[in-house]
């Protein structure tokens, strides 16, 4: 039953930017162009995303399972760190410069052409290699 809930949430979750218009990266790349030609059609979509996760997170915030009896995850780390900062600055670098994140690439796989399995070997690239930097950047840290 997770499986199904997962696929029908999935799907909806790519409907919505399909729907959006969230999966084009010339939409996406002109919401960040504030200096220049601004287009303001992602507030709307995030706005319009505030409301049922406020809602989820009131309903979720008393339960210990979710509808399909999976445990729900605790709340998330509080703490502000140099690696959080870091994956921030270049999740929003890559953004920023490829108009895709890891979602709306997903979604455009279908009609997106190379530049979405591009931006997508990329990323599933960066994914294989952080743990490799990770020990790296720990290994240092300790000595």
């Amino acid at each position: 039953m997770q499986i199904v809930i997962a696929l029908l949430s999935g799907a909806l979750f790519g409907a919505g930017l399909l729907v959006s218009g969230m999966v084009d990266t010339a939409r996406v790349q002109g919401f960040l162009d504030i200096f220049g030609a601004w287009d303001p059609t992602l507030a709307f979509v995030l706005g319009g995303a505030i409301l049922p996760m406020a809602l989820a997170w009131r309903i979720g915030a008393n339960r210990r399972t979710s509808l399909s009896g999976a445990p729900l995850p605790g709340p998330a780390a509080r703490h502000i760190d140099a690696r959080l900062i870091g994956g921030a600055l270049v999740f929003g670098a890559g953004w920023g410069l490829a108009g895709f994140c890891p979602g709306p690439a997903l979604a455009s796989l279908g009609f997106g052409g190379w530049p979405g399995l591009v931006f997508l070997a990329a990323m599933v690239a960066g994914m294989a290699l952080l743990p490799v930097l990770d020990r790296g950047w720990r290994g240092r840290r300790a000595a």
